[in-house]
């Protein structure tokens, strides 16, 4: 079941999309007022429902600012059908648009597809709310750079981001990252961390935390 948020500013448009969602069990945040969204933890949401016309701020505006802080699917709810307003609404950055009116079974489908595609991306993907590692092509991006890793300082990254929040000491890092008979020994790790944050430093981003007299975790 999905965290959706659906933002529009006619009440019983939003009153619909919850009854709807509600019989797949998707628990919805209904949002009338579209000023107030970049106030919420949007990284906590699975889905994002967004009405194009709106009084105060232009729904694509607000795709493009919402863009810059997830990559969940975005879905434009509009009663435009013109071909270039569907180009725009796409270039800002939605992943889909479902037209007005709409009925009960189009608009459970259409969320339900983009939710297991996402779900299928996500297994190659992990995700924090400015960078993510691509698993499959071994990168980490942070706001969509890729950052020039090292195959050792990649490693070390993806196996505390994979275990974010928990403390690890050096001669446990190395043990996962490097194995029993790698070349390294512990004590490069600190070498590794220090040179990991320089890169990242130079992107003003800071998740890996040093617990002093225990070791490292990672906070993204």
């Amino acid at each position: 079941m999905a965290k959706i948020l659906a933002v529009d500013d006619e009440e019983g448009i939003l009153i619909l999309i919850k009854k709807i969602l509600n019989k797949d069990g998707h628990h919805v945040t209904l949002v009338s007022d579209e000023t107030t969204v970049s106030a919420l933890k949007l990284e906590s949401f699975d889905l994002i429902l967004l009405d194009v016309m709106m009084p105060k701020i232009d729904g694509f505006i607000l795709c493009k600012e919402i863009r810059r802080r997830v990559d969940c699917p975005i879905l434009f709810l509009t009663a435009k059908t013109e071909e270039n307003s569907l180009v725009i609404g796409l270039g800002a950055g939605a992943d889909d648009y479902i037209s007005k009116p709409f009925g009960d079974l189009e608009l459970r489908a259409r969320v339900l597809a983009h939710l297991r595609r996402e779900q299928r991306e996500r297994c190659l993907k992990l995700t924090f709310e400015r960078s993510y590692f691509n698993l499959s092509g071994k990168q980490l991006m942070v706001d969509e750079r890729v950052v020039p890793l090292t195959k050792g300082e990649y490693q070390i990254c993806e196996f505390l981001a994979q275990n974010a929040g928990q403390v690890f000491t050096r001669e446990q890092v190395y043990e996962k990252t490097f194995g029993y008979d790698g070349e390294s020994n512990d004590n490069t790790i600190a070498t590794h961390i220090k040179n990991i944050r320089s890169k990242l430093e130079e992107l003003n981003y800071f998740p890996i935390k040093t617990v002093w007299g225990i070791g490292y975790k990672w906070e993204g």
